[in-house]
């Protein structure tokens, strides 16, 4: 092997940490080498193994035996969504040259941070963003996993004053072989809680791990019969540390994580091991370390162990990142799951689409059961209260059997950023909405998508974000479907040009927000109409010129009141050119707006009626005067959900513009007309969806 220029692996001999997602992106090097060899070792930066486990002898022997550092492992404090034992990989990694974490009995990276005295941490600006990222940590409810079960946690009624919560680890852990935390000491702590709060109920916390059975507890879980029986309540089912700690007073623990963030949540710990966070002047320390000279703040403690001491990886892109970039990451799944708890009973689903809306709805508080019939939803145990969801008007009479007052139900439509190309090829979307109220394009009644234009208070930095998102998009000359980037039309430059984009006339949108226009002939005859000396373009629906659905392209009168009409080129580049849109529903009067153009709507479209757009038909719901972000803001931000197809995760509307724009450039255009090539993908994508719904 022929190297050259400076050190770019790391070396393992673990097939366990090679096999870890994205290692060398959280390393900073260019790949991992699993068992190097010995023409390897010039280009090895460094060689690392987990922890202080016994396997890393022969790392450790490597890297002394060739002078390369030893790093070990660790997961970080925000580590995943999931927990490890699930397989959910890691989004930071602890890497330490000097020792590890929680091993008390030595020096570690974090602990010379802690006890040094580098003017690092004593930034005001790292300090800020500590502050900055504890804040979101606890609006949030994040922790080192983040599974748990979003809905409220509320502790049961105790005749107790105060509520002390114990925490439990699993067994033989090595932050308690290392933690200075002897067996006997186990019961010793939670003696000493019972003891010290006599008034108190004694919280009993088993860990995740212990609680998802793959892991064994310190302590017995039944009480039966033990004199402090009636003052021990133990917690073994799944809940979220900080809604936890945020209704407790007082916190015991061994060396846990969850004794750091109470200290997050300003709750006082004890430790009766010694743990990174303790004998630093923040904590009722039982085990004293007396390297630990130092005191420290809750905002310098955590920088050091939160910023300066683990490596992240930023969740989308899959390169370095910051904790920030995690943060974000992981509020976003927990917004998502929490507007996802229950029983979901899903109608009108096809067979390829259940895998994509699964991961749609995905959240560990919710049961996701897809039915053909009323009769099946209550053979798998619908009861009044539970969701009823559906795609489209799909299954309308079965949902009917089962509705009550009290029944939810809930409504699933594409995004407005959906693809690279059509849904009805079977492409997976890139984005959903998910409407509890209605739907967007239904104005009969309100939509969530409505209530947000009406009601949201919109700020100055979410008007920021989404101008930014506007031109982002607009300068990757993208649209809902993506199927065409041709752009050769030269329209002329001495008339006014009016584009008039088609529609699938059996379309939903226009069945409920049309009146008296319904049909692609009455629009572009009223688009004459309204300009007799314009040049009028008409666009046909990219679903009718493909003759996927209802609609094959027969334009009857249409070719009589239009100088052009344009079936190949990008709507993008077509809304570029012109003046003004003339539209009944379509999402291209929208696009327009996003381009600065003047639109005329003759139905009730969700962008018409807040002082954007000239309406034939305004809309007695809708009076706000929004700015052209407002509108970005709630249709792109605030209502769709979107999906990485890579990682599985939700995600941000900047991430998909950024991976359409990529699709776009890399995919290889089949010959027009090459119908067999266009069938093979269409039938590729459909054994994909239906794979992803088992």
């Amino acid at each position: 092997m022929t190297t050259s220029g400076d050190p770019k692996f790391a070396a393992t001999f673990s097939g366990g940490i090679y096999a870890i997602p994205n290692l060398a992106a959280l390393l900073g090097v260019e790949r991992v080498i699993h068992s190097p060899s010995p023409e390897d070792i010039p280009q090895i930066k460094m060689v690392v193994g987990w922890g202080q486990k016994p396997n890393t002898a022969r790392a450790r022997a490597f890297a002394a035996a060739h002078q390369l550092p030893f790093l070990a492992l660790e997961d970080g404090f925000l580590r995943s969504v999931d927990l490890g034992v699930n397989g959910s990989p890691p989004l930071s990694v602890i890497t330490d040259e000097v020792g590890v974490y929680y091993d008390a009995t030595a020096p570690s990276r974090l602990e010379n941070i802690l006890n040094g005295d580098s003017a690092e941490l004593n930034d005001p600006v790292l300090l800020a963003r500590a502050e900055h990222c504890m804040a979101a940590i606890r609006r949030h409810q994040l922790s080192k996993y983040n599974s748990s079960p979003v809905a409220p946690f509320i502790l049961p009624p105790s005749s107790h004053t105060k509520q002390v919560l114990v925490i439990d680890q699993t067994a033989n852990d090595m932050s308690l072989v290392k933690g200075m935390m002897h067996e006997s000491g186990f019961q010793g702590m939670l003696d000493a809680a019972l003891e010290e709060n006599p008034d108190a109920r004694i919280l009993l916390k088993i860990h995740p791990d212990v609680a998802a059975g793959k892991k064994k507890a310190n302590f017995r879980t039944d009480f039966s019969g033990d004199p402090n029986e009636h003052r021990i309540l133990v917690i073994a089912t799944p809940v979220n540390p900080v809604a936890l700690l945020s209704q407790v007073d007082k916190v015991y623990t061994m060396t846990s994580q969850m004794g750091f963030e109470a200290l997050m949540m300003h709750r006082p710990v004890t430790c009766f091991g010694a743990p990174f966070y303790s004998n630093w002047g923040l904590t009722d320390d039982r085990v004293r370390i007396p390297r630990r000279t130092r005191k420290r703040s809750l905002a310098e403690l955590f920088a050091a162990a939160y910023i300066l001491y683990p490596r992240y990886l930023h969740p989308d892109n899959e390169v370095p990142g910051e904790i920030e970039d995690v943060i974000d990451h992981l509020a976003l799944q927990r917004t998502h799951f929490a507007s996802r708890t229950g029983n979901l009973y899903c109608f009108g689903f096809s067979k390829w689409k259940q895998g994509h809306i699964r991961q749609f709805l995905s959240s560990p508080s919710n049961k996701i059961i897809f039915c053909k019939s009323a009769r099946a939803a209550r053979r798998a145990g619908f009861s009044d209260g539970d969701a009823l969801v559906r795609w489209g008007a799909r299954a309308t009479r079965e949902i009917e059997k089962l509705k009550t007052p009290n029944t939810p139900l809930w409504r699933i439509e594409d995004g407005f950023l959906r693809s690279a190309s059509l849904g009805s090829d079977f492409t997976a979307p890139a984005s959903l909405v998910l409407d509890k109220q209605g739907i967007y394009f239904d104005p009969s009644t309100p939509s969530d998508l409505e209530t947000h234009l009406n009601t949201h208070p919109f700020t100055d930095e979410e008007r920021s974000r989404a101008e930014a998102l506007r031109v982002s998009i607009i300068e990757k000359g993208l649209s809902k479907y993506n199927i065409s980037v041709r752009d050769s039309l030269q329209f002329p430059t001495d008339r006014k040009v009016i584009l008039v984009p088609g529609q699938v006339e059996s379309d939903a949108s226009i069945a409920a927000g049309c009146q008296d226009i319904r049909t692609n002939e009455q629009l572009v005859a009223e688009a004459r109409k309204a300009s007799p000396d314009a040049f009028v373009a008409y666009k046909p629906h990219p679903d009718v010129v493909a003759a996927n659905r209802k609609g094959k392209p027969v334009y009857g009168t249409i070719p009589e009141n239009c100088d052009v009409i344009i079936e190949d080129e990008s709507i993008a580049a077509c809304i570029r050119k012109a003046d003004e849109i003339h539209t009944m529903t379509s999402l291209v009067g929208f696009e327009a707006l996003m381009q600065h153009k003047a639109v005329v709507t003759y139905g009730q479209p969700f962008y018409a009626g807040w002082g954007l757009t000239q309406d034939r038909h305004p809309h007695p719901r809708r009076g706000r005067q929004l700015t052209l972000a407002d509108l970005v803001y709630a249709t792109l931000i605030l209502y769709p959900s979107y999906i990485n197809w890579r990682n599985r995760c939700f995600t941000t509307p900047e991430f998909v513009v950024q991976t359409l724009a990529k699709e776009i450039k890399n995919r290889v255009q089949p010959p027009t007309g090459n119908l067999f090539i266009r069938q093979l993908k269409r039938v590729g994508n459909l054994f994909k969806g239906i794979f992803n719904a088992k």
